[in-house]
């Protein structure tokens, strides 16, 4: 029975869990199809705050759990100042209200597109004590709940109609992208000077920590948060290729139209 628990990439569990969010994402589009663009924005940021009072309870009991603790003795165990909502998925549970309560584009841009990529690459690559254990314990309902929710949350910016890709939109998005890393990069520099976090490194824009992607580039430009700037050789495809996907079903919606109203006319 404790093995049906077990929480790993691509097992039953995770497939299970994972449709249970899916599920959560078509009712709420669904339910909010024909709500106003401001309760949308309600549902979406109470639903962001929720999840990151949600965060901070799992922080706590991430940070008196001994066995984590042993796992990650090797980096330094539990530092509260390490576990900040300011990597580059959980960051979104700050941004998301921001962006939908004000209706700023290219913030819901950076939340759909790096928020969703990024949560979703945390919950098929878990990091040390989230692999392989029972999905019940507080650590792993934490982890887990916390990323389902960022992908969810930046996925229904889209679905519930506040916000649509464009490709006009990708340079502007790039420069939020830039704007908010080297935000972060600013306060890993104040951790570290202040010794509060030595080692912090928030959105990897101190070093690569083994990325072999990042370390690739850290070898190009051995120079922290620049050694980044590459990543857009690969994000700008990514945001451009989603955008085709969105850019394509509005044209077959566009041309549909068109044929209904024309046999609407000869009719």
């Amino acid at each position: 029975m404790m093995d049906l628990c077990i929480m790993k990439p691509f097992n039953t569990t995770f497939f299970c869990v994972t449709l249970l969010f899916v599920i959560l994402l078509v009712a709420a589009s669904l339910i909010m199809k024909n709500k106003s663009d401001k309760t949308k924005r309600i549902v979406i940021a109470s639903a962001a705050v929720a999840t990151l009072i949600g965060f901070i309870a799992y922080k706590y009991f991430l940070s008196i759990d001994s066995e984590f603790d042993t796992l990650t003795a090797s980096t330094g165990g539990f530092n509260w100042w390490g576990e900040l909502p300011l990597q580059l998925c959980n960051i979104n549970m700050l941004l998301i209200p921001v962006a939908v309560l004000l209706d700023l584009q290219m913030l819901m841009s950076f939340c759909f597109f790096v928020g969703s990529i990024c949560a979703s690459l945390a919950i098929i690559m878990p990091g040390t004590g989230f692999d392989q254990y029972s999905i019940f314990l507080p650590r792993m309902l934490g982890y887990f709940g916390t990323h389902y929710m960022i992908v969810i949350m930046a996925i229904a910016i889209v679905t519930f109609g506040l916000y649509r890709p464009k490709f006009v939109d990708l340079p502007k998005t790039c420069i939020v992208i830039l704007a908010i890393t080297f935000c972060t990069f600013l306060v890993n520099l104040l951790l570290r000077y202040t010794g509060l976090h030595p080692d912090a490194n928030y959105f990897y824009s101190m070093d690569p920590v083994g990325n072999p992607l990042l370390e690739l580039f850290h070898q190009l430009i051995p120079v922290p948060f620049l050694y980044l700037l590459p990543s857009l050789l690969i994000l700008v495809p990514y945001m451009a290729l989603i955008t085709v996907g969105f850019w394509t079903a509005d044209r077959i919606k566009a041309n549909s139209q068109k044929i209904e109203n024309s046999s609407q006319g000869e009719g």
